[in-house]
């Protein structure tokens, strides 16, 4: 079985002129609500990965992307894209097309991952405890009128409940709805960021963040993230707005619970194909059960980000860490 945890000693050594050879593309930006996030999850890995000697440039995905690719192809491409162009799969198709490694899962994984309504079908097939949900495209909502699919969805789903885009992240357009009368509202800021609204029941419990990252002995879940918003909800300002919230790493969790949490991590990641490295959003609940709310296979890079948090925790120096999966995705 994939193992729990990394330690410093673990970290396999990204130096040597196979490596620092390495020409290594780093795409940030993009055109999705996320592009400011991931421009500064691109520059922290471009600094990362010059810091341990690699040949690194970074580049956004526009028209100057394709060319720059056929004139002069890099050895290996990070994908620091989050939002639809990073996370769709379709970005990875093309570098697929034009014969580009890349650090993560493949296309086909990339898009079961970045809806989530499909996803979370995949986890409760696989067994992993995901809260109940319902998707709702926009024109359904309007053709079937929106008072009566709303009284319907909060009679199967009870209340409190969750809405978000089913496809997206940072917390855009993401509402805690504790109240019916709360609920159209949520959905129309819902509609603003995506055409399809996931509403799931609010699970309530500590929320963590399990990074899993693949150094070359298979799939590793890095120590749990706690995350406390000051507000009570995770969303793009108390992700991304210094004091907002409060990280605690490792979560605080007793001993047993770490454990099963990792290995929902792990069979999270498995069950969606993925590759390389993720991040999985769980809610743990008041008896200490795990369910899985997403899976993020672009993962934020930031100083505020989850991963580079667990990273820390688990004594790996990040630059070296990135540079590790860099070089294993060339080699692929």
């Amino acid at each position: 079985m994939p193992g729990m945890g990394v330690t410093a000693t673990e970290e396999p050594a990204v130096s040597g002129p196979e490596t620092t050879d390495l020409h290594v593309l780093v795409l940030a930006g993009g055109l999705s609500y996320e592009r400011d996030v991931s421009l500064r999850s691109g520059r922290r890995v471009l600094d990362a990965l010059r810091a341990v000697g690699m040949q690194a440039e970074l580049r956004d995905a526009d028209v100057a992307l394709l060319p720059a690719l056929t004139a002069d192809p890099p050895d290996a491409v990070v994908i620091a894209l989050h939002g639809a162009t990073g996370e769709d799969g379709s970005l990875r198709g093309v570098l697929d097309l034009c014969g580009v490694p890349y650090v993560g899962c493949d296309a086909r994984a990339s898009r079961l991952a970045w809806d989530k309504p499909s996803a979370k079908a995949v986890l409760r097939e696989a067994g992993i405890a995901t809260p109940d949900w319902v998707a709702l495209p926009h024109d359904r909502f309007s053709e079937l009128g929106a008072v009566a699919v709303l009284d319907r969805i909060v009679d199967r789903l009870g209340l409190p409940l969750m809405v978000k885009p089913a496809q997206g992240g940072s917390g855009l357009g993401a509402a805690v709805v504790r109240d019916a009368a709360s609920l159209p509202a949520a959905m129309v800021g819902c509609f603003a960021y995506d055409s399809t609204a996931l509403v799931e029941r609010y699970v309530p419990g500590m929320d963590v963040a399990v990074s899993v990252v693949d150094l070359g002995d298979g799939p590793q879940a890095l120590p749990a993230v706690e995350i406390v918003p000051r507000n009570g909800v995770y969303d793009y300002a108390a992700r991304y707005t210094a004091g907002r919230t409060t990280w605690h790493t490792p979560a605080r969790l007793e001993p047993s619970v770490a454990e099963s949490v990792a290995q929902v991590a792990l069979a999270a990641h498995t069950a969606l194909g993925l590759r390389d490295l993720s991040r999985v959003d769980l809610i743990v609940d008041s008896a200490g059960q795990p369910h899985v709310l997403e899976v993020n296979v672009s993962p934020g890079m930031t100083e505020t980000s989850l991963l580079p948090l667990a990273v820390q925790a688990a004594g790996l120096d990040f630059g070296r860490m990135i540079g590790n999966l860099v070089a294993r995705a060339a080699a692929r």
